[in-house]
């Protein structure tokens, strides 16, 4: 192959970039508690960090802009009585945040206006207290999800294998669903109303929330490692990663709606023994994948129903746990895509920020598509009652103008393509002329550059226009390339055929037929561009072996008039069987040229033509064994003549 064939994508030179230590939120303490939780979650105002506390559990809340080293002690959010194993933040509500605990319950909090980590002189900072209570699980409590679409509802995983649906309003669990083992992941569809998770049991199941019951229930991952699961976004696919039998990682992509089993099976990804935490960006169509125990970050687009490998942030620094920034809160001036943080020897968090490489000095509206904004789609209680729908999204050009975030129309479905690449170009670019522009067009066909005024056509309409344009120039090019065909193909042939050249007849009675071989008398006969017979007289009848016969005797003479009729014998022949328009044209000549010749005359002329050839073949045969002997005689009466 001339090259090797490269997948187009905006994202695939994506990279990982690190922070300096100084620019990192350090001196923190970590929970060093085994449960398998993330540890560590943000949203575009603060992060959330499950804290290494005494006498009780806390988590600590970081104000993203509160860099470098923090105080030896900060104000942590306390209410707990045992350690703090997850905490969510609201996808709505930048400053609301559950937190899960294992003393079996879960605490709603609220962020104080003006929260600060670092006090003023004289200024002594207190801890904070949760505004609400969440009680009805019997087992300490593992996990804690805000639904993504519907405001104020909230799921909670247990050690008793439920999980419980809760309006946080009313501050009560309104749904329960029953599991036979410890939940390990679950995760919400981008409408709020169905529910996956994967359990110890090594099964996959996917719940109609408000049904109480699951949808699905399927094996999943083999290994008796943990499993993870997201949902992508918008998409009816789901993410999970776990362990094979033979403790392999494995990445999965399911169908929801045939779940059975992967979607071209399990994917190896390769042989850690660490746990892979999945985060899915809908923006973007990526997956990332942070891997506990090790430090590196890799990261796929899906495309056509599969994840393309785009590649891999890596790094000697190990992490237990990895939280992802919300795609309204990224760098759009930087050009920044995702941004992750990591916890790093469970002292510090470590920002990497995810970068497309551009030079542009404008908004790259192609890479950020509109985003899920603050605004929810429904209250807690329309959710209750069964109502769907996805939560408005918008802008990310306003906030890249420093303004307030504008709104943009939802789509129409609830599982939408991968976003569309920019619309084809207009063949020309350049505007009509104000003076033209107001003259009547003749062709009520629209011109290309009529065809870009005005607002941007949609994809649909630009594909359409498109098609159009092509199918108008195809129209014309093949006719006009068979008008210059049948006006000048026949002519071209004809004309070197017709050209008189050194008549056939005199060339055959006046010079030696060639005697080398057949193949040299088809040329001369049927190719009417070969080189006629006396341009091609073979090495046989050289001179000089006629002059040395000539110089000899009376036998000499003998020869000479003996080879005169022989040259005659073999060219008479020719001259009468053969018609000068025959050896003057080919049939296929004729066919070309138009002629009345039918194809039965053709066949009939070169069927002769062949019986000739053989004729003559047999002739030259015999007239070379004459001229042989002739040859030798010579030769004999000069050697005796010698004598």
């Amino acid at each position: 192959m001339s090259g090797r064939f490269v997948r187009s994508s905006k994202y695939r030179h994506v990279f990982g970039r690190s922070t300096r230590k100084e620019s990192c939120y350090d001196n923190l303490r970590v929970s060093r508690n085994a449960w398998d939780t993330n540890l560590v979650k943000a949203n575009p105002k603060y992060l959330s960090v499950n804290w290494e506390a005494s006498g009780g559990g806390a988590f600590a809340v970081i104000p993203i802009d509160e860099k470098g080293r923090l105080p030896e002690h900060i104000p942590l959010f306390r209410g707990h009585t045992a350690v703090v194993l997850d905490t969510d933040w609201s996808p709505f509500n930048d400053s609301l945040i559950a937190s899960a605990s294992d003393d079996a319950k879960a605490f709603i909090w609220r962020v104080p206006e003006g929260f600060k980590v670092r006090a003023d002189e004289g200024e002594e900072l207190k801890d904070v207290a949760p505004v609400a209570k969440l009680t009805g699980h019997s087992r300490k409590l593992g996990h804690v999800l805000f639904n993504p679409a519907a405001e104020n509802v909230l799921a909670t995983s247990s050690g008793d294998y439920t999980i419980k649906i809760w309006d946080v309003e009313a501050g009560s669990p309104k749904l329960t669903l029953k599991h036979g083992d410890i939940v390990q992941g679950l995760s919400w569809s981008a409408n709020g109303s169905l529910l996956v998770t994967t359990s110890r049991d090594k099964k996959l199941r996917i719940w109609d929330a408000r049904q109480e019951k699951p949808a699905h229930v399927g094996p999943g991952h083999g290994g008796a490692k943990a499993s993870r699961v997201t949902w992508m976004g918008e998409h009816d696919r789901i993410a999970t990663t776990g362990f094979s039998k033979m403790s392999d990682r494995q990445l999965g992509l399911w169908d929801v709606r045939k779940p059975d089993e992967p979607m071209d099976g399990f994917e190896r990804l390769d042989s850690g023994s660490g746990v892979c935490m999945p985060f899915w960006d809908d923006g973007t169509q990526c997956l990332y994948l942070a891997g506990k125990g090790d430090g590196n970050i890799r990261y796929f687009e899906y495309q056509n129903d599969k994840f393309e490998p785009l590649s891999e942030y890596k790094s000697a620094d190990p992490q237990r746990g990895v939280a992802f920034l919300p795609k309204r809160g990224v760098n759009v001036h930087e050009n920044e895509v995702m941004r992750a943080f990591k916890t790093v020897n469970d002292s510090y968090i470590e920002p990497i920020s995810f970068i497309v490489p551009r030079r542009a000095e404008v908004f790259q509206d192609d890479i950020y598509p509109p985003a899920v904004g603050s605004k929810p789609a429904m209250s807690s209680s329309e959710w209750f009652r069964g109502k769907d729908a996805l939560p408005p999204k918008v802008d990310l050009g306003a906030v890249y103008n420093g303004e307030e975030p504008t709104e943009v129309a939802a789509a129409d479905d609830h599982n939408p393509s991968p976003p569309e690449p920019a619309p084809v170009p207009s063949p020309t670019k350049k505007p009509a002329p104000a003076a033209a522009a107001a003259e009547p067009e003749p062709d009520p066909t629209p011109t290309p550059s009529a065809l870009s005024k005005g607002p941007p056509p949609s994809m649909t309409t630009q594909t359409a226009s498109i098609k159009d344009l092509a199918s108008k120039y195809e129209d014309d090019s093949p006719n006009d390339e068979d008008n210059d065909n049948d006006s000048s193909s026949f002519e071209e042939v004809a004309k070197p055929i017709d050209r008189p050249s050194h008549p056939p007849t005199t060339t055959t009675t006046t010079q030696p037929p060639p005697s080398s071989s057949q193949p040299q008398a088809t040329r001369n006969l049927g190719d009417p561009l070969s080189p006629t017979p006396q341009s091609s007289k073979p090495d046989d009848f050289a001179p000089s072996n006629l002059d040395r016969a000539a110089a000899s005797t009376s036998t000499s003479s003998q020869i000479a008039a003996q080879r005169e009729p022989l040259a005659q014998s073999r060219a008479e022949p020719l001259a009468e069987q053969l018609p000068s328009a025959t050896l003057g044209a080919t049939p296929a000549a004729q066919v070309s040229s138009g002629g009345s010749t039918g194809g039965g005359e053709v066949l009939g002329s070169l069927a002769e033509i062949k019986s000739l050839l053989e004729e003559q073949t047999k002739t030259m045969s015999a007239q070379n064994e004459t001229i042989g002997k002739l040859t030798r005689e010579v030769d004999r009466l000069r050697a005796k003549m010698g004598e």
